[in-house]
């Protein structure tokens, strides 16, 4: 590498598609400062043109079509890789990516990082036995780890065994500019929606059909709501953004209850502040989480929010003034707590009021760039952090 190029950052992920993860990498690459970093995304798997587009900087794209198993075979390739690429620094992100760290480690890479964004559908909580062992095993190859949350940094402390000195939590910053609420009183109508009569309330969902993200607890509890509310049934209406693997079972549990037209399923997009901003209340119904670019973008656009009190929910929202927390697949408290925005409009907009507020204050995306700035130049010798300026992010994709 020449002594005038800026230091290379190789980013691995399992792959580079729509994803909060992946929408995270984005923002990421598209703020830090092109003088003082270069960039390489490298996808275990695959990389999706269209996501790629959303990248305002060069950036080096390569993926692996890594075939279902341990990636042991390809620890070769990687190291070769690696070793022609040259990096500062090697940030793999999730379990999936953590293996990278043995190749990356063999071919002199000095700034190894992980990242810990959140969980798998089938380890919701991070607590499978196995799991752990894994990210232990894994353990010395890593020299420094960063956690979304509050409650990703304790897991990696308390059950991994890495030592407070070699985890740094930041969190994810939000575009308050991009997420804005409207000037208006009055929702702006969604486009495509086909709820654009007067006085419909739109409560929503935006996020990959998964079954980790239980979007079918929020289907079902709509179901009862506008089963037993009469009011709720002429008034309230379900928008549900994202593509995946349980949308067929959405459909089934929204046209069994005779309700299928009370609901838009809109498929993915890429106008999320548009959608946000003709919401009256957001929700996030998931078994599990890191760190939910979603509740941010919703805080920032001035909306109620009611999530699961699951991972970094709760760093999030603060019950009962921003939001409300309720118990995961508890659909009796998810009822009550969409209901009770629905009948009392004072109160929604009082925590919608909080929810904006607590956004500018704690999570921007400046300070997320700024962060991981000092946490990359603290890899390189002499190397210093620099206060950078932070331009038009993406942040359309989850």
């Amino acid at each position: 590498m020449s002594s005038r190029a800026p230091p290379m950052i190789v980013h691995v992920v399992h792959s580079f598609a729509v994803g909060g993860l992946e929408n995270g990498v984005v923002n990421l690459l598209n703020h830090l400062s092109v003088e003082h970093w270069r960039h390489a995304v490298l996808a275990l798997t695959t990389v999706s043109p269209a996501f790629a587009a959303r990248l305002h900087r060069t950036v080096e794209l390569i993926e692996l079509r890594k075939p279902p198993g341990h990636l042991t075979r390809l620890y070769p390739r990687l190291y070769r890789l690696f070793r022609s690429l040259d990096p500062a620094i090697v940030h793999t992100r999730n379990l999936a990516a953590l293996e990278s760290q043995v190749p990356a480690m063999a071919a002199g890479v000095p700034g190894r990082i992980h990242g810990e964004h959140g969980w798998d559908a089938s380890d919701p909580a991070g607590m499978r036995v196995r799991y752990r062992v894994v990210r232990r095993l894994y353990r010395p190859f890593v020299r420094h780890y960063v956690a979304l949350s509050k409650h990703l940094e304790s897991y990696l402390i308390e059950h991994v065994g890495v030592t407070r000195s070699r985890v740094s939590q930041i969190y994810n910053g939000v575009d308050i500019v991009r997420f804005r609420p409207v000037s208006s009183s009055v929702r702006a109508p969604i486009p495509g929606c086909p709820f654009i009569e007067p006085g419909l309330w739109l409560l929503g969902t935006v996020g990959r059909l998964d079954p980790v993200k239980d979007q079918i607890s929020l289907a079902r509890t709509f179901v009862r709501i506008v089963g037993s509310d009469e009011i709720a049934r002429a008034r309230m209406r379900l928008v549900i953004v994202g593509e995946g693997k349980v949308r067929a079972d959405i459909e089934r549990v929204l046209s069994d209850a005779g309700v299928r037209d009370l609901a838009w399923l809109a498929g993915e997009r890429n106008d999320i502040p548009d959608v946000l901003a003709g919401l009256e209340c957001f929700v996030l119904p998931s078994l599990g989480e890191g760190i939910s670019n979603t509740i941010l973008e919703a805080m920032s656009t001035r909306l109620p929010v009611v999530a699961t009190r699951v991972g970094g929910n709760e760093e999030l929202v603060d019950h009962e003034c921003t939001g409300t927390l309720v118990e995961p697949r508890d659909g009796d408290a998810l009822a009550r707590a969409i209901l009770r925005y629905f009948r009392d409009p004072a109160l929604a907009w009082k925590h919608a009021l909080a929810a904006r507020r607590r956004v500018e204050q704690s999570f921007s995306l400046e300070n997320m760039v700024a962060d991981y700035d000092r946490l990359y130049c603290s890899m390189l010798p002499g190397r210093t952090a620099t206060r950078l300026p932070v331009g038009r992010p993406d942040t359309t994709l989850r």
